[in-house]
């Protein structure tokens, strides 16, 4: 296991900084834990499909991740990559063969067994069946995929035409867990349809879209991750996922009891559930911060100054401390500080209205009678397409909107669905678009910013942004690689392919009777080691 510690050298101490922001990562023990009952939670979207590899939204993840097992699993305090379906593994000195020895014993929920074919039904699945544009993250991870060979029944070997440094980290996640050949069989949108079968200590009990997931506790499940607290059966004997997108009625069911958990809790919500008896457990994403991504392309932002200005005339602590609360940071970086890799750039992304509107001078553009400025005509206003995937996206994007106005700038706010926005996104068709995306490897900048991978920017080449985003795909030094994943959090910000605002955090309202919620390395949570008392 050599390989390995040497691939998350820089993982492990960067994640121990951030794993337990705020009050706490789990409710306290009182007691043995005790089986049984059910957990009631407050989801604040729908969920938006049932297969882990579709799956990218954290209130889809937090329903997903229950039903599926990864190859690997990542310690959230050390970042430690684990033993969980593989028992072993070996990367080969160049990062492109990755061979995995599976458990024995272990069958998905329709009883058949898992095996190294397995394995290669659901990476080839993803990359020739739902590919980029049905699961993007998946797919990216796969970048470069060659096949995997079946060596044996428990063992696979799965190969690479390049050197590919971040696959182990990714096989730790729920778009890469396995799943029975039932489901791999099928086409994209029937995977999504609620009858998806994994091995995991969760199977789909109901699945009605937009409205309520329940899951049953899977019977005779015996092979949880290295990391979980205990083994066999998960404690609860199931869970109820409810949609309440009003946060007020989120916390309000809370309170009264009729929900034992809730999303996106609210700072004016913590007084209240505290005098309850519960808390709000947070933990901080790693990955891409939230921001605004332009579409270099069209309009004003084609222009670099006014990207330029744009970072400067945006006031993220004021975001923080006026929409968020004291959970959330202002973000510093491409990265949230969480992240393998990150680099603080806060000098870069510092508030400076004053340069903001030299910078937009000096490029020529002039304010007008409204105070929005123009040039040749053009006046310096674009679009910015978010959804509701996160709760306080609306209220920190209107307070964004009062900032940039300061600086001369009009932004407009284009609230869409998550069907259309997602379909507006992999068509590019927008000026900007606001979002994060969660992952605990540096890697997750290629992947966004990458020619090779989603490139929302629609940019053309910049040979030394691609240079270090090639680069850092081949290293298998961990010192090395992070120092080029730092070059490439200052070229994106240098380029102004990203505007980052605010770093995520999961804020988790939490009754008194609930014991053990705990955050995995991504912030999604995992509620294998859950249990419920006084109830």
């Amino acid at each position: 296991m050599k390989r390995t510690v040497a691939l998350l050298g820089v993982l492990a101490a960067t994640l121990a900084l951030g794993a337990c922001a705020g009050p706490g990562r789990e409710g306290g023990a009182a007691g043995p834990p005790q089986p049984g009952g059910t957990l009631r939670y407050g989801l604040s979207q729908a969920p938006t499909c049932s297969d882990p590899a579709q799956s990218g939204t954290n209130q889809t993840l937090y329903v997903t991740r229950q039903i599926a097992d990864s190859l690997t699993d990542q310690d959230p305090a050390t970042g430690e990559i684990v033993p969980w379906l593989a028992q072993r593994w070996q990367v080969s000195p160049d990062a492109t063969t990755f061979t995995f020895h599976l458990r024995e014993g272990v069958t998905f929920s329709d009883g058949t067994p898992l095996t190294a074919e397995s394995v290669r039904a659901n990476l080839d699945s993803i990359v020739h069946t739902l590919g980029g544009a049905k699961a993007p993250l998946a797919a990216t991870y796969l970048a470069g995929y060659r096949g995997t060979e079946v060596v044996d029944a428990l063992t696979a070997r799965v190969r690479f035409g390049a050197p590919n440094a971040q696959f182990l980290q990714a096989t730790s996640t729920p778009q890469l867990a396995i799943l029975a050949a039932a489901t791999t069989a099928k086409p994209a949108e029937q995977r999504c349809l609620g009858d998806t079968i994994g091995s995991g200590p969760f199977t789909y009990a109901e699945y009605r879209q937009g409205d309520k997931v329940t899951l049953a506790k899977r019977s005779g499940y015996a092979w949880g991750s290295a990391i979980f607290a205990h083994q066999g059966e998960a404690y609860p004997d199931g869970i109820e996922f409810t949609v309440v997108p009003e946060s007020g009625v989120r916390t309000g069911s809370l309170i009264s009891g009729q929900l034992d958990a809730v999303s996106d809790a609210l700072p004016q919500d913590v007084p209240q559930i505290e005098a309850a008896g519960g808390q709000v457990a947070t933990a901080s994403n790693p990955g891409i911060t939230f921001g605004l991504q332009p579409n270099v392309t069209r309009g004003p932002l084609r222009d670099r100054a006014v990207r330029t200005a744009v970072l400067r005339a945006i006031n993220r602590q004021e975001l923080v401390d006026t929409v968020l609360g004291p959970q959330f940071r202002a973000a510093t970086s491409p990265l949230a500080h969480t992240t393998p890799g990150y680099v603080n750039l806060a000098a870069d992304t510092e508030f400076d209205l004053p340069a903001a509107q030299r910078i937009l001078d000096e490029a020529g553009w002039i304010a007008g009678a409204d105070g929005i400025r123009a040039k040749a005509g053009q006046r310096l206003s674009f679009g910015v397409l978010f959804s509701q995937v996160f709760a306080g996206n609306q209220a920190v994007l209107e307070l964004l909107q009062q900032q940039l106005r300061a600086a001369g700038v009009d932004l407009r706010l284009e609230l869409a669905s998550n069907a259309d926005y997602t379909v507006r996104q992999n068509s590019k068709d927008f000026d900007t678009i606001y979002y994060n995306t969660t992952r605990a490897d540096g890697d997750i900048l290629r992947t966004n910013f990458g020619l090779d991978g989603r490139n929302l920017n629609d940019r053309d080449a910049i040979p030394a942004l691609d240079a270090v985003l090639s680069e850092q795909l081949r290293t298998v030094d961990a010192t090395e690689r992070a120092r080029l994943i730092g070059e490439a959090q200052r070229l994106v910000l240098a380029e102004g392919l990203w505007l980052p605002t605010i770093e995520l955090s999961q804020a988790i309202g939490v009754a008194g009777t609930v014991r053990e919620l705990k955050f995995e390395a991504s912030a999604r949570l995992q509620f294998y080691d859950t249990w419920l008392s006084g109830r």
